[in-house]
């Protein structure tokens, strides 16, 4: 599969020397993970052992909290060793393995954004024919379709990739990037761009069709009575709050990878291209946990029940 390239191993080239304060930065990297890891373990451990929260809404919310433990394994074990390396290189393989890891949890979070805004569309809308619809049969087929669309789509795009010959190995990012690797290749890379193009317009698709089914709820929210709306909104507001904070980070990553940022300080682009990979696993969870019921008093009873 790597055979036509002419290279064995990638240079991460946007590590900042940071002298005697790269121990200070590797505990702050490993703190945050280690909270992520914690806060996404305790909700899915939450839902599972707690047969209040067996419902479909919550299932789809364990699948959410599953992707950010997924993503962020793609991103900080890696980035811990880089943060200690003095030479921030990593091999082919590894690095098509980080990029298929973070596209597919990038792609996993928008489906799975999406099918939590259709279950909140019946609900909400619909509520009469909701449990009609929304079968265990129809959820399971929903979290198969969330998790295998992404996988089918990135491996085509990985392997596209990885056919490529490149004439360089200078990454300008803390981590693997496909587009990257793409400007890296001297051999044509017309078929890349055309599935890049129809995978990200597809992406778009997906996303706008969550923001049209929230305007939709809306309307209906502000249509009916106080305590309907207030119970409407209460449920919604944590959904649109984690894709409007999803999408500005994934927008951020898109804009540094496709124009000229180098007026930007380095300091300040690395962050930003860290956002979405960072902030959304730490912000969903504190997201539902604090804004959701049930969540949020079985969290505290478990947690106590600990004490």
């Amino acid at each position: 599969m790597f055979n036509s390239t002419k290279v064995s191993c990638f240079t991460l080239a946007a590590y900042v020397d940071v002298g005697t304060l790269e121990y200070l930065w590797f505990l702050v990297v490993l703190s945050l993970y280690m909270s992520i890891v914690l806060a996404n373990l305790l909700l899915v451990v939450v839902i599972c052992v707690s047969r209040s929260l067996h419902e479909p809404m919550y299932v789809f919310l364990c699948s959410l909290f599953v992707n950010e433990l997924y993503g962020s394994t793609g991103l900080f074990p890696l980035l811990l060793v880089q943060t200690l390396s003095d030479v921030h290189t990593v091999s082919l393989p590894f690095c098509f393995l980080q990029i298929f890891c973070i596209y597919t949890y990038a792609n996993v979070e928008f489906c799975n954004l999406a099918v939590m805004s259709y279950d909140r569309y019946l609900a909400i809308c619909f509520p009469l024919r909701y449990n009609a619809v929304m079968t265990w049969n129809r959820v399971a087929v929903l979290i198969a379709v969330t998790w295998l669309y992404p996988f089918v789509a990135i491996s085509v795009l990985i392997y596209l990739s990885a056919s490529l010959q490149l004439c360089g190995n200078i990454i300008n990012k803390v981590y693997c990037d496909n587009y990257s690797i793409v400007k890296l290749a001297c051999s044509d890379t017309s078929l890349n761009n055309i599935y890049g193009f129809a995978y990200t317009a597809a992406t778009i698709t997906v996303v706008l069709l969550i923001f049209y089914t929230y305007i939709r709820i809306l309307k209906v929210c502000f249509s009916g009575s106080k305590q309907t709306r207030q119970k409407a909104l209460s449920t919604c507001m944590p959904h649109l709050a984690s894709l409007l904070n999803f999408s500005c980070g994934c927008f951020f990553e898109i804009v540094q990878s496709r124009f000229d940022m180098k007026h930007v300080p380095l300091m300040l682009r690395v962050l930003l291209s860290l956002y979405w990979l960072t902030c959304q696993p730490l912000f969903n969870p504190l997201l539902y946990g604090l804004n959701l019921t049930k969540i949020r008093l079985l969290c505290k009873s478990r947690l106590l029940g600990q004490m």
